[in-house]
């Protein structure tokens, strides 16, 4: 394991040791601009000890986290944080989130780990050299057919207001494929792509704390990942569509259909 990914995987699963002793506590709920977008003293307490963590070992490195934004470094090397991924979940004591590190250098996502603490799984991946879960390689499905898919997807924090709301797009895929589920966490909806507990995942808006470590997995897993429109995939968007590869240009056909049938 190189010294980064030590650190990163160390830094995720204390992390997730910190939410995990607290759930199901009283949480102090604010809200990010809309009644649907949460953030507890949780997100920011875990944010503060990846932070110390990464800059303990690395202070020249550069940091994007969901809860504190941007820190410059010195170095051409920056970490993108999200201490929580599912906060809703979170809140509402709900087991499915994750805590997510991912190190980018020079514009190349280089490693990423997804840390889930209510099932003690760790994924990992590192750029070129494959993707793992718990230390044993993983790899996407097989499935061929999108009528044979599961699927996963997410809406926008601010669905109630937000001009594009995927509901349009969950109900043209829910129709094609064989289900489609919304767990609440993006980095463990690609991560479950990169293991083969499901065949596809898109989502329409993220930030690149969401999908950074997340999309690396897949990609190392032997999966495909583009923008949701079908472009090359970039931290900036749009959003994300991931998949085995195999039904990738089906969804997309899917989605397609949905957006030309509003022109």
């Amino acid at each position: 394991m190189s010294p980064f990914l030590a650190v990163a995987v160390d830094a995720a699963r204390s992390a997730g040791k910190l939410l995990r002793e607290a759930l199901g506590g009283d949480r102090r709920i604010a809200f990010k601009g809309s009644p649907t977008n949460l953030v507890t003293e949780m997100d920011r307490r875990a944010e503060a000890l990846i932070v110390e963590r990464l800059l303990q070992a690395f202070p020249d490195h550069a940091l994007l986290g969901e809860e504190s934004g941007a820190r410059a470094g010195r170095s051409e090397y920056r970490w993108l944080i999200d201490p929580l991924d599912g906060t809703t979940n979170y809140a509402h004591g709900l087991p499915i989130f994750s805590v997510s590190v991912a190190l980018e250098h020079a514009g190349q996502v280089e490693l990423g780990v997804v840390y889930d603490p209510n099932l003690d799984e760790c994924f990992v991946a590192e750029h070129g050299r494959g993707a793992t879960l718990g230390g044993e390689p993983i790899r996407v499905s097989a499935c061929a057919r999108l009528g044979e898919a599961l699927l996963v997807t997410g809406f926008p924090n601010d669905i109630r207001t937000a001009a594009e709301t995927n509901l349009p797009e969950y109900a043209a895929l829910a129709l094609r494929a064989q289900a489609v589920r919304r767990l609440g966490s993006a980095a463990l909806d690609l991560c479950y792509v990169a293991a083969g507990r499901v065949d596809g995942y898109w989502e329409l808006t993220l930030g690149p704390w969401d999908m950074a470590a997340g999309a690396l997995v897949v990609r190392e897993a032997g999966g495909r990942v583009t923008n949701v429109r079908g472009g090359p995939w970039s931290l900036e968007g749009p959003g994300v569509l991931a998949s085995n590869g195999q039904i990738h240009d089906a969804v997309l056909e899917a989605l397609q259909t949905v957006w030309r049938g509003r022109r």
